[in-house]
């Protein structure tokens, strides 16, 4: 198993945005229908914005209606880790970084019934599309 990659909080909020460091190291959420949540036909990978680790196909992402970026499944099991969060009243499937520990989204079990059946709801904040890759 890999080293996670580690920073200090200081680290971290030079290299984010304030944006990007509150939702993917505070755990916080971007308004829905903010961000980069567009269904696409072109090739590529989506990445970690806080350490470039690749994350998501293109080619899994669907439209939801919900505002964010979701896709029925991470790129590998390597890729993400799944956390209990009982954070905002709420019983749900945390989604992080498996490298950073970043704070992705969650994921629920509303997704497309033909695939795996699941929608990883992820921060577009949270994410950086590598076209091509």
């Amino acid at each position: 198993m890999r080293k996670k990659i580690e920073k200090s909080d200081a680290e971290w909020r030079a290299q984010l945005t304030p944006e990007q460091y509150r939702v993917t190291r505070q755990q916080g959420t971007e308004p829905p229908f903010s961000g980069d949540y567009q269904v696409s036909e072109e090739h590529g990978i989506y990445h970690c914005v806080c350490c470039n680790a690749p994350l998501f196909e293109n080619e899994h992402k669907f439209e939801a209606h919900c505002g964010w970026p979701s896709f029925d499944r991470p790129l590998g099991q390597a890729a993400v880790e799944e956390r209990f969060d009982e954070s905002h009243g709420m019983r749900r499937t945390e989604v992080v970084c498996a490298h950073c520990d970043a704070h992705l989204g969650h994921v629920f079990p509303d997704g497309p019934p033909e695939t795996t059946g699941l929608r990883y709801c992820i921060n577009s904040v949270a994410i950086a599309f590598h076209p091509g890759e």
